[in-house]
Formats: C-alpha cells, sequence, structure tokens
C-alpha cells in the first residue's frame, strides 16, 4: 500500500471516529472536531488522530507532567512510601473522571486532557509552597501565585522552551477552571468561550483570586468534581497512617451518607455524581451527598490541612523560598550566568519568553516548576529542614 493510500486510510479512521461520536456521546458533550487551537497546525488537521487524544500524550509527553513525581500533595518531608504525592492524586482524578464521562457519554479523550494537565502548575510543597511563592510574587508587584494560572502558563508559555504545546482552547479552559476547593452543588457549563475570553478571565483571575470561573465545557465540570471525589477520602487514609485522626472521629452525617473508607467515599459520590446527572443540564451531587461532602472538606480543612502538627518546618521552608526567590532576581538582575537559573532554566528559552518575561516572573515559573527534593538541593545543607517519619 503506498503512503497516498496509507494517509487516505487513516484519515478515513478519523472520520469514522468523528462520525461514531455523534452517534454515541450525549449532546451536552465536546465533540473532537469542534477543538479549538490557537495556532492552527496542517499536521494536525490533515493527520489520523482527533483533538483531544493529540493533547492528552502532548501534556503526558510534558516535561511538567515528568515532575509530577515528586511533588507534595497534602503531606510534605514525611519518609512514608505509602502516603499520596501529586501524581498519584492526577492519576485518580483522571481515573474517576472517566469512569463518570463514560456512564454519562461524555468526551473521554478531553477528560483525560483535562485532568492529566490540571494540576501541573502546582509548585513545590503543595498549598504551603503556593501560599509562600503568593506572597513572595505580590511582594514583587507580579500578582499572587495561583497554580490554575500557572498551569495554563506552563502549557502555553512555557514548555517547549517557551513554544508551548499549542493545546486547544478547551482543555486549558478546564484546566483553568478545575478549582476543586471551592465546594458546589452543581456545575452548569458556560459553552460561548474563545481564546478571546480565556485571556480576559486569566488577566480577571489574576487581578481578582476569587472570582470565580466555571468550565465551558461538561468535561471540565466532570474533572472539577472529580478533583474533590478524589482526594477527599484519600487525604483521610494518610492522616489515619500518619497517626494524625481516627477513622471514628470522622463527621457522623458524612459517614451515614458516603461511608468511612475512601473506596466507599469514591464508590458512593461517583454514583451520585453518575445519577444525579445523567441527562441533565449540571454536573451535579443530590442535596444529601453535597451536604456530607462539605461536612467531610470542613473536618479535613481543620483536622487535617490546617493542623500544625504535620508542618513543624513550615517557618523553614517559608524562608528557603525567600531565599531562593530572592537569590534569582538579583541574579537576572545582575546578569549572573553562572547562576542555575541561567544555565538549567533560562538556556536556550526562547527568545520571546526572555524577552518579555520580567526578574520576578522567571523566578516564580522556575521555582513553581521544582518537585520538592529539586527545590531542597538548591538550599544550604545547614537550613535543610526536618523530614517527619511517619509509621508504614
Amino acid at each position: 500500500m503506498g503512503k497516498s493510500n496509507s494517509t487516505d486510510l487513516l484519515q478515513k479512521l478519523r472520520e469514522s471516529l468523528n462520525a461514531r461520536e455523534e452517534h454515541l456521546f450525549s449532546p451536552l458533550a465536546a465533540r473532537s472536531q469542534d477543538a479549538i487551537r490557537r495556532h492552527r497546525e496542517k499536521r494536525i488537521d490533515q493527520g489520523h488522530r482527533q483533538n483531544y487524544a493529540v493533547d492528552s500524550d502532548r501534556i503526558l509527553h510534558s516535561s511538567a507532567y515528568t515532575r509530577y513525581i515528586d511533588k507534595t500533595q497534602v503531606f510534605y518531608l514525611v519518609d512514608n512510601d505509602h502516603i499520596t504525592h501529586r501524581v498519584l492524586h492526577v492519576q485518580l482524578v483522571s481515573k474517576i473522571s472517566r469512569t463518570i464521562g463514560r456512564f454519562l457519554r461524555l468526551n473521554e479523550d478531553l477528560i483525560e486532557a483535562v485532568a492529566l494537565g490540571h494540576d501541573i502548575g502546582h509548585c513545590p510543597f503543595g498549598h504551603d509552597g503556593e501560599a509562600y511563592l503568593s506572597k513572595l510574587c505580590q511582594g514583587h508587584g507580579i500578582g499572587p501565585f495561583q497554580h490554575n494560572l500557572q498551569s495554563v502558563r506552563f502549557l502555553e508559555k512555557i514548555e517547549r522552551k517557551g513554544r508551548g504545546l499549542n493545546l486547544t482552547l478547551q482543555v486549558l479552559d478546564g484546566i483553568l477552571c478545575h478549582d476543586g476547593e471551592i465546594h458546589a452543588q452543581a456545575l452548569y457549563r458556560q459553552p460561548e468561550k474563545s481564546f478571546q475570553t480565556l485571556d480576559k478571565e486569566i488577566a480577571n483571575k489574576t487581578a481578582d483570586p476569587d472570582l470565580p470561573v466555571t468550565p465551558m465545557t461538561v468535561e471540565g465540570c466532570v474533572v472539577r468534581m472529580a478533583d474533590t471525589i478524589s482526594y477527599i477520602g484519600r487525604d483521610i487514609e494518610d492522616a489515619i497512617r500518619l497517626d494524625l485522626i481516627r477513622r471514628d472521629e470522622l463527621p457522623r452525617e458524612s459517614v451515614e451518607r458516603l461511608g468511612d473508607t475512601n473506596g466507599t467515599i469514591v464508590y458512593n459520590l461517583v454514583t451520585d455524581v453518575i445519577q444525579h446527572s445523567f441527562e441533565k443540564p449540571a454536573i451535579a451531587f443530590s442535596e444529601e451527598a453535597s451536604e456530607a461532602l462539605k461536612k467531610l472538606r470542613e473536618f479535613n480543612l481543620n483536622r487535617i490541612y490546617l493542623n500544625q502538627e504535620i508542618k513543624p518546618s513550615a517557618g523553614e521552608i517559608n524562608s528557603l523560598f525567600k531565599l531562593l526567590f530572592e537569590r534569582y532576581v538579583q541574579d537576572i538582575q545582575q546578569g549572573n550566568e553562572a547562576s542555575i537559573i541561567f544555565t538549567e532554566y533560562l538556556a536556550d528559552m526562547s527568545d520571546e519568553y526572555k524577552n518579555n518575561t520580567g526578574p520576578a516572573e522567571i523566578a516564580r515559573d522556575f521555582i513553581a516548576g521544582m518537585t520538592d527534593e529539586y527545590f531542597l538541593r538548591q538550599c544550604p545543607d545547614e537550613l535543610q529542614p526536618q523530614r517527619i517519619t511517619g509509621r508504614f
């Protein structure tokens, strides 16, 4: 078979996959052929692969995705191999959201791409690190650090040495709007968006971090719900493993509705979302499940996320963020090309990035991309924080 015939066959197969979407998908589902890219790519337009499948692979093979492996989810500096890291959380979000999407007849390729990329902007040491970095960013006049905005920034402006991955609008929008920390019983998509809308939402969100943003696709709404489902019970299991809480302390109302183990919590929440979203305009929990989840999140917030027992080195970590940030800003301002920010980050970076990014923004981008261990390796040995020994 000649090259031309092979190409024709592959394109026909893509057309058949697009036609199958029309037959199988819910009317609310995003169609792969409707995906929008900021820059047209001939090899995608004329290729055989569907748009969101391409995006999933681009994210999966990105440098930023590789660094998920050693980034904090909740607990950091803990010598325990069974504690959840960011990479496992992302895999759980992907699996849970694709399960929901399959039952609701949605586009699983789009769901997977949003799920894989949704936390790529998280900096070292989780939300504590985000708070420390945010304060430094604000002090240098570049606005607060927000990991969802940074995720989009990595994928659009930093990957491939500043050229970006040219992902679809629908994927970038889902990543921007994924915030699973905001509790909502129901999410209704806001479909009328463009790249101009995306850029405006990023600018407005930069100016006002509390500004609510909602995904343009049902698939994006599913990932946002799955984000909460994936971490709520898993964080409880980790906290129990570290003797931080006991299972019998969980709120009774939540346990009666959702169960008291990660497995039962995930199963009951996923089942509830499917039952109350099937052939409906919103991705939604029932009122009972939503209230039980809300109480469980409040318990986690007070007993786990804000618990200072698991943060004995918070002061040292905060100081190290300041030390590195100020060092990198100074190195850039002084043109110290021997600095690691030049040799390992800015080396071969595109002129567009270097010419349009200020010193504080470059320092932010560099630190945000670090794994926990890489961050610590940049710090003096005498300032290394103490690790917590957790039981197995």
